[in-house]
């Protein structure tokens, strides 16, 4: 059986930054819990995991992960996975997620999360890196909705559809990335409504807000970027209060890894979240 014992609080959460670790203790404000990436903390002591244990000691924490590559042909790095495994064991995480991406090949990491076709190769493929995470980690994991920039002309199956296969394959859960379902339709150009509206909302275990840029392509058409260096856009709230209104609260993350601002800034967003929750 799969550990789905513990949770996340129905309220806000903000990635946690070290900068920001003596004022989160001063004043959390609203926010109830925190989520880190797992592979910032998979070395042995020091000052990271020492502040990571204090903290896990007041909110829940969510460990979400970059470097599995479960979409990857190869099959899983299973030195990652057992140092995945030993933080879960340690930190006893009220949940895990990773991203619907791939991000090594032959034996190579590349720093950054790439796009997959939405094909039945591909569906059999993720669903057996997701088994066999969930039989190492012993918990159940969540799945992250990717950004896209393109689509693959050999994709067969909506990416909705895609990720309520995997689900129901595998018994995972999902993470919905509010602002990467905004940006996939603004650059690929589908109505982001929609989608949300055909997305199995049931299975969503944890939302992510984050901000985005904007470029042009080679058209001089709209690009966003999912930068996550930005506060969070009107478009995105606006989504978010959709999906809110459709599911009623989930754990809802604020999401600012680069250019990251004053912890009273972060604090703002996380209110903003919770007062959409409370209005629904």
């Amino acid at each position: 059986m799969l550990d789905q014992s513990k949770a996340l609080p129905l309220r806000p959460g903000v990635g946690y930054k070290p900068q920001h670790f003596a004022a989160i203790l001063a004043d959390a404000g609203a926010v109830e819990w925190l989520e880190v990436h797992a592979e910032n903390y998979m070395g042995a002591g020091g000052r990271p995991l020492a502040q990571l244990r204090h903290l896990a000691e007041r909110f829940a924490i969510s460990l979400h992960g970059v470097g599995l590559s479960i979409g990857g042909e190869a099959a899983l790095d299973e030195a990652h996975l057992a140092r995945l495994k030993a933080l879960c064991d340690w930190l006893e995480p009220a949940c895990f997620s990773e991203h619907l991406a791939w991000s090594s090949h032959d034996g190579h990491y590349l720093n950054d999360l790439l796009p997959l076709p939405y094909t039945e190769a591909t569906l059999a493929r993720v669903c057996d890196h997701i088994d066999r995470v969930q039989e190492v980690l012993r918990r159940q994991m969540l799945l992250e909705n990717p950004s896209s920039y393109l689509g693959f002309a050999e994709t067969s199956l909506s990416e909705v559809a895609f990720l309520r296969a995997v689900v129901q394959r595998t018994g995972c859960g999902l993470l919905l990335d509010v602002n990467n379902v905004y940006v996939s339709a603004v650059n690929q150009g589908f109505e982001a409504a929609a989608y949300l509206a055909d997305f199995p909302l049931a299975a969503v275990g944890e939302i992510h807000l984050g901000g985005h840029g904007q470029d042009q392509d080679d058209q001089s058409a709209v690009l966003l970027i999912d930068s996550h260096a930005a506060a969070i856009a009107d478009p995105v709230w606006q989504l978010f209060a959709q999906v809110v209104a459709q599911a009623g609260p989930r754990p809802v993350l604020i999401e600012w890894d680069a250019d990251v601002p004053d912890w009273a800034v972060l604090q703002a967003e996380a209110a903003r979240a919770g007062a959409v929750m409370a209005a629904s």
